[in-house]
């Protein structure tokens, strides 16, 4: 049985029961999982694989909750550069309908690779919209060799615009054929067990993309398959007005009609909700993924989430859309987490201390699996996932930050992993990605780019 050894940290933050941090702290891992943890000096000399990380921080892999990795195609589009949801999306759908198989691949190794590079080792994607034949598959299958966590959402579109919705109408799907799909993928990649390396989530896309028909349908299936539910929601004040126009009903109250609450869902965004609201969604036990530089970068607004955290709302971080973040880094996605919860804070005249940077840090880690429904990750403990990611804190960026390194992975600018590793194994090795080549990568990826939007 393969055992793994990381010691000597400055720091390893465990993100356990009692948030423990040790001083010259390590770990030991079996296959893959959490055996010990503790000082150094209480740690075997020995192991299959050994990792010194002095002068690092080592902390649980971050989780991402939400993303659209096929939108790192389409960055700083100019059309979409100054536009709010609505109008960024109706400048890139016509961008999006000309994709391939072979720029989902790409797109996903690239977004992976990106995500990985910032710590990230669990990673959820929507895709929601399937052109030129495109499959979920395409997704699964290039995510393998990268060798993270992936939650795969199965999406839809099925509201076109002459039915009212926001898409065009040749990007959306018959509803029956989505829900022989969404059922076809999970058969094939759905694994519910501890330590699953790939699960499959049902997620229409939104109240301004999808039928309610289709919305319940798909929330029966996935019950029915035992599969998670996503789908955005109260991302926009323009959503929250389509909602009530078409539907007589504000987002979540629309949600709710349709079986979308309950402690198998998440939602995205979750921007737009009144205090009553939140005080629903946690009763009903739904989750949100928080994603702040995208509600900042499209305009959005602010969500609550010190009162989502306050009564008991399951949040984790998303980084979102490669096209409305613009990136994919998710250190830097806890520490603007962190800041706008201050400035909204400050905002409304809250009293009492401004949200700490452990708290956005927990976020990222434990927040993020308790979202996807995962208690195997998000802490590093006996009988976890080994799933970790290690920073250097001897470098330029966190000189003068040595009273408090763990505090500084956070509040100073946002670095690169120097190793990421999921189950035990290097996903990010002495700061470069161990499945696939970086520079070929790249070059296939900004080909693939250039294609789709130069037309």
């Amino acid at each position: 049985m393969a055992t793994l050894l990381v010691r000597n940290a400055d720091v390893l933050v465990t993100m356990d029961d009692d948030r423990r941090e040790i001083p010259g702290g390590g770990l030991l891992a079996r296959d893959g999982w959490v055996e010990r943890v503790g000082p150094s000096s209480s740690l075997p000399d020995a192991a299959d694989e050994v990792l010194d990380a002095r002068g690092r921080v080592v902390v649980p892999g971050l989780v991402n909750t939400h993303h659209h990795f096929y939108q790192t195609l389409t960055r700083a589009v100019p059309a979409a550069q100054g536009a709010g949801l609505f109008d960024w999306l109706r400048a890139l759908y016509p961008i999006w309908a000309r994709m391939t198989p072979d720029d989902i691949a790409v797109s996903t190794q690239l977004a992976l690779v990106e995500l990985a590079m910032s710590g990230c080792t669990t990673a959820s994607d929507h895709l929601y919209l399937f052109p030129d034949g495109c499959r979920l598959d395409d997704e699964i299958e290039a995510a393998q060799p990268i060798g993270m966590r992936l939650h795969a959402s199965r999406g839809s579109m099925s509201l076109g615009e002459s039915d009212g919705g926001l898409p065009p109408d040749s990007l959306v799907e018959d509803e029956a054929d989505i829900l022989a799909d969404t059922q076809r993928v999970i058969e094939a990649y759905h694994d519910p067990g501890p330590g699953a390396m790939t699960q499959v989530a049902v997620a229409p896309c939104s109240p301004f993309s999808v039928t309610g028909k289709a919305m319940a349908q798909s929330a029966t299936l996935a019950r029915a398959m035992g599969a998670a539910m996503h789908t955005h929601l109260a991302e926009t004040a323009d959503e929250a007005a389509f909602c009530v126009e078409n539907y007589g009903k504000r987002p979540l109250d629309y949600a709710e009609s349709l079986g979308w609450v309950g402690d198998d869902a998440w939602f995205a965004h979750g921007v737009h909700m009144r205090p009553s609201e939140v005080d629903r969604m946690a009763a009903a036990g739904v989750g949100v993924a928080h994603c702040p530089s995208s509600n900042m970068r499209l305009a959005s607004g602010i969500a609550p989430v010190r009162r989502y955290r306050d009564r008991g709302v399951r949040v984790g971080l998303g980084v979102d859309g490669s096209a409305s973040n613009d990136g994919g880094h998710m250190l830097g996605e806890a520490r603007q987490a962190m800041l706008l919860a201050r400035l909204a804070a400050a905002g409304e005249g809250s009293p009492g201390p401004l949200m700490p940077a452990r708290e956005a840090l927990e976020m990222a880690t434990l927040g993020g699996a308790a979202v996807l429904g995962r208690d195997d990750i998000g802490s590093l403990q006996p009988g976890k996932a080994a799933d970790f990611a290690v920073f250097r804190v001897d470098d330029l960026a966190h000189a003068g930050a040595g009273a408090d390194p763990v505090a500084a992975l956070i509040l100073c600018a946002p670095v690169s992993a120097e190793e990421t590793w999921a189950h035990g194994r290097a996903v990010v090795a002495s700061g470069r990605p161990v499945g696939v080549e970086l520079e070929p990568l790249i070059e296939r990826h900004n080909r693939a780019s250039r294609r789709l939007i130069g037309g």
